[in-house]
This record gives structure tokens, sequence and C-alpha cells, in this order.
């Protein structure tokens, strides 16, 4: 009886990524995303230096990745970068001065503004840096990318 579910388990350990963490990635200069891992593909849309993105499947020179919509492309390998960024998915977000709601507020961000990633915290808060230096805590559910 013990079979079909040790069968189970041992398929969904065998299958590529199941374990793995995230691997989020931001770009260090415009990119073209392409419907194929070829300049020769279907150029599908440019995306901003700086934008965040989640690394899928990496084939030679070439990234699958996802956006923060959930759009999959592929991007050359160049055009990433190891730095951490986040993109802001609420209407508007406070960034406080402590990872705590009733910390004094650093500044808010509006929905799509990019921030570099710092450090992420165990009590759903994530440490971000503006690019104009100030840096603070700003909920985990309010970002994509960490």
């Amino acid at each position: 009886m013990r079979t079909p579910a040790l069968l189970l388990t041992a398929a969904v350990l065998a299958l590529p990524g199941a374990a793995a963490a995230l691997d989020y990635r931001s770009l260090n200069q415009v990119g073209v995303m392409y419907d194929t891992p070829s300049v020769k593909g279907k150029k599908l849309w440019v995306v901003h230096r700086g934008t965040p993105v989640e690394a899928i499947i990496s084939l030679d020179q070439w990234v699958k990745v996802r956006d923060a919509a959930g759009s999959i492309a592929w991007i050359e390998r160049k055009a990433l970068s190891a730095t951490r960024t986040l993109i802001v998915t609420a209407a508007s977000a406070e960034v406080h001065q402590k990872a705590d709601a009733t910390s004094p507020v650093a500044f808010t961000a509006g929905r799509d503004l990019v921030l570099e990633f710092v450090d992420k915290s165990s009590t759903g808060w994530v440490r971000v840096k503006h690019r104009d230096g100030v840096s603070g805590y700003i909920r985990a559910t309010d970002v994509w990318g960490e």
C-alpha cells in the first residue's frame, strides 16, 4: 500500500528545482525579452534597467525569466545582474525606519517603484534602499522579488 506514496514522493523529489530556492536577479541594462533563446526570435517587450526578474531556466547564454506580472520570456544572460531589486506591487507602501508598523515612516513608495533589496527579516519585513540612499523596511506582501 505504501508503494504509490513512495513513488509519488520520489517523482516530486526528482523534479528539477522542486526544492530549490527562487533565483531573483535584476537587469543591469535595458533588456529585450524574446519568445525563444535567440536574437532571431520574436522580440516581445523591452525591460528597464534595474527591473527584478526570477530566473527559471538557464541555457548557455540565455535565461528564461518571469517578471512581476507573471509573464515568461527569454533574455540574454549578459543583461542580468546578481544584484537584487524589488518592485512595489501595492498601490502605496510605507517604508518604515524599523521592521515595525509603529516605527516612523522613512518614505512612501508607489506602485512599480524599484528598490534595492538589502536583507529579509523573518517577521515579514524586507530591508530596502531607495536609489536616493534612504533605507528602511517594507512589508514583504507589498513587493515582488524577495
